[in-house]
């Protein structure tokens, strides 16, 4: 996988022209992306949530799995059975990218770190997006700073999100990520029922509520992007580790003890972290910088696909 564009330190997020270094890297990103996505998926579909919209179709009968919100109580109580009511796809999707490249996702034992593992699930949804025609707005958070782009239709806002993401600004030790916020902002700007991408490694707790509510409203696919060393980390002595979203250090002195302590409170973290999740009835992929990105988001796109076609809700 190419490694996506580095990001120049600035004071804020850069506006005008994108350096000649970062845009060759954005255009081999999108290249390579483009490619695959040719040779993968065929014919149409809506962006990232095929047979799915706000305008009301035929019912059908329940099936496990199927999102109890579309549930037909008329027909259910005409017929005594739990009966789904089909929505049909819209052909003006208003899509939203919310993206974190706070200080905790600059951090990678990998060819990538998070930062830019996030940045190229980004393009992914965002050149899927731009292929059905829907307009695709971005809110990017660097630390507390947001970044607000309004939805615009085509390849070229996908670009310029891009390019934005290339350039966010340096938010190491300005505390943690404002990803409640962003929520927030595409709740207050959003008003049309339309599809969510949150892409972030989801720290903390803040977030879980601001996302329930835009489960609510919207479609909701929440990437969630981590490291194998957040997971387990080896023996190794004697450490310093510091928390980049705020600067404090500590020395441990890393044991087998210490390791199985370890991998047993980041498993108790990616439960907690999934059941938010789960309780905003997100869709939820699961991204590695030591895995192929590309290939899951394909996955989860084939799978909605194969949901759309059968009419009922594949195993997460």
């Amino acid at each position: 996988m190419p490694e996506a564009a580095p990001r120049p330190a600035a004071r804020g997020w850069v506006q005008g022209p994108t350096p000649d270094t970062v845009a060759e890297h954005l255009r081999s990103l999108e290249l390579m992306i483009t490619r695959r996505l040719d040779g993968v998926l065929h014919g149409n579909y809506q962006g990232l949530t095929p047979g799915h919209g706000s305008e009301p179709g035929e019912s059908r009968q329940y099936q496990p799995g199927d999102d109890v919100r579309r549930i037909d109580w008329n027909v259910t109580a005409r017929t005594n059975e739990t009966y789904i009511r089909e929505q049909i796809a819209d052909r003006d999707l208003s899509a939203w990218i919310v993206v974190d490249v706070s200080a905790t996702m600059d951090f990678g034992t990998q060819t990538n770190d998070k930062a830019q593992t996030a940045m190229a699930a980004a393009a992914t949804v965002g050149f899927l997006t731009a292929r059905s025609q829907n307009r695709l707005g971005a809110v990017l958070v660097a630390g507390p700073k947001l970044h607000v782009m309004p939805p615009r239709a085509g390849k070229n806002q996908v670009r310029a999100i891009l390019a934005s993401l290339a350039s966010s600004p340096p938010s190491e030790r300005a505390g943690p990520a404002d990803l409640s916020g962003a929520l927030e902002r595409v709740g207050a700007i959003a008003n049309r029922r339309g599809f969510v991408a949150v892409i972030s490694d989801f720290a903390g707790e803040r977030w879980i509520e601001p996302l329930g509510r835009t489960g609510i409203r919207h479609e909701l696919l929440a990437l969630v992007v981590s490291d194998p060393r957040e997971h387990d980390v080896p023996p190794i002595g004697l450490v310093e580790l510091v928390d980049p979203a705020t600067g404090r250090t500590r020395e441990i002195r890393v044991t087998a003890k210490v390791q199985r302590r370890f991998a047993e409170a980041a498993a108790e973290e990616r439960s907690r972290r999934l059941a938010g999740l789960r309780r905003a009835h997100a869709e939820i992929v699961e991204l590695s910088t030591a895995e192929d990105w590309l290939a899951s988001i394909i996955k989860h796109v084939q799978r909605k696909r194969v949901q759309a076609v059968h009419g009922a809700v594949m195993p997460r």
